[in-house]
């Protein structure tokens, strides 16, 4: 076994849209603590870094069905994943939010560094748009009727009656669940970075020269 000098371990960032619950912490959170654990027993430089994640359509689509702001939403259940992890003596060393400064700037300056060295592909495509919420939709967020069975209340992404995987294009008379509006399609930009490209020193760098 290689002696490294440094360890550095996290876990899934909970989405600060709802609270953790027993699975969460069985499948992500205990078993990272074991082994943060073991390692301080043994003596080694290790840190425990985690944080709510406080981004996304999810937070905005939960404030609007509480009919409140979505800093209010994640406020709420910050405290309350933060209070679950306490009760369950997970052992971070830093547990924080990505609305603070420092996760945005350290965010931003990794992102135009990227950039500016031509790493990204961008790319325009075409996204679901609700006008009337004013926000793009993730497959789930469309129903309509299957295709393949008639149910009037398949998902974008999958009937739950027949079990079919779907696309929204793929669905009759689809509706927004935010607001009951038809879905239109609207050009967005989006950066992706093409990680196969460093696919060669990836498996390298993970699964031989960091091999434990």
């Amino acid at each position: 076994m290689k002696d490294f000098k440094r360890y550095l371990v996290t876990a899934a960032l909970p989405y600060a849209n709802g609270p953790v619950h027993i699975g969460h912490m069985a499948g992500v959170y205990i078993p990272a603590d074991i082994y943060v654990r073991y390692q301080r027993a043994q003596k080694r430089d290790i840190k425990f870094v985690c944080a709510s994640d406080e981004h996304g359509v999810p937070i905005t689509i939960r404030a609007m069905k509480e009919g409140v702001t979505p800093q209010q939403i994640v406020d709420k259940y910050h405290a309350i994943i933060k209070e679950s992890f306490d009760q369950m003596a997970i052992s971070f060393d830093i547990y924080s939010r990505t609305s603070n400064k420092i996760h945005h700037e350290t965010s931003a300056a990794f992102f135009k560094k990227m950039y500016d060295d031509g790493l990204f592909e961008e790319k325009e495509t075409e996204q679901y748009y609700d006008e009337k919420a004013k926000t793009f939709l993730a497959d789930r967020y469309i129903t309509g009727t299957c295709p393949v069975c008639g149910n009037p209340s398949a998902y974008g992404d999958q009937c739950e009656r027949c079990g079919s995987t779907l696309s929204p294009e793929q669905l009759i008379n689809p509706r927004s669940t935010l607001s009951d509006a038809v879905p239109l399609k609207k050009k967005t930009k989006h950066w992706y970075f093409p990680l196969q490209n460093y696919e060669t020193w990836l498996r390298q760098w993970i699964l031989e020269d960091h091999k434990e």
